[in-house]
């Protein structure tokens, strides 16, 4: 990896701090989170559920706000941005991928990723991006049509045909055996690699962060550690 005095920030979060209230009860789902991530790294969080990781994500991605803290993105202050700032945000430099693909049963896998095309400003062709998570052959097909997997790199070959600059995966193999997993995880890597995509990864499988430039482990709200993969494994040499 290049040295981390030499990389862009895209992102930097200091003292991020949520609690989510129903009536008088206080859920602390993050409690003082400290981190950056640099342009074009592949990062895993890994932790319990419930331990703040897919909260942290939303709030990267726009799609929840924080109680306290901040976050920059390009060193501007995320955390000050109004609802339509946040909606241009997503639609511009966001890509989400979730565990459950969201697609649309009466739409071609080409149809579902043209969705999103058609409202992007610098689009890739919605061939290619299937083509890049290797689907290239069933682009006609029906969610129906697809098996799990398929179809999660259909809702990946959405989430990039926008050419995002970040793209957020909350479980992505979640709902995928090994195997089935493994090719998706093909996918992300790819995708990281060839357009240079900030890619970040919450998954539950410690196997997983074999794959990453940095993993950071999550508890009770807090990055309880981190570290940097000195060697990185490709997805089809990890056990899981």
């Amino acid at each position: 990896m290049i040295e981390a005095e030499a990389r862009e920030e895209v992102f930097k979060a200091e003292g991020l701090t949520k609690v989510y209230r129903t009536g008088d009860v206080e859920v602390h789902a993050l409690r003082g989170v400290d981190l950056t991530l640099y342009a074009g790294e592949l990062s895993v969080f890994l932790g319990p559920s419930g331990s703040g990781k897919s909260t942290l994500l939303n709030i990267l991605g726009g799609l929840d706000g924080a109680s306290a803290g901040r976050v920059e993105f390009h060193g501007q202050k995320l955390t000050d941005f109004d609802e339509r700032s946040l909606t241009l945000y997503r639609r511009e430099h966001v890509g989400f991928v979730f565990q459950f693909y969201n697609l649309i049963s009466s739409l071609t896998a080409r149809e579902n990723v043209s969705l999103v095309t058609e409202i992007a400003k610098d689009p890739m062709p919605p061939e290619y991006a299937l083509e890049l998570v290797g689907l290239k052959e069933r682009m006609n097909h029906f969610p129906a049509q697809l098996s799990g997997g398929e179809q999660q790199r259909v809702a990946i070959a959405r989430a990039i045909a926008k050419r995002p600059e970040v793209l957020l995966c909350d479980e992505p193999t979640g709902a995928l055996d090994s195997k089935i997993g493994i090719i998706v995880l093909e996918a992300l890597t790819s995708v990281n690699e060839e357009l240079g995509t900030t890619t970040a990864i919450i998954t539950h499988n410690v196997a997983i962060r074999e794959i990453a430039h940095r993993v950071f482990y999550f508890a009770d709200g807090r990055i309880a550690s981190s570290n940097v993969n000195a060697t990185r494994v490709a997805p089809h040499e990890v056990t899981w």
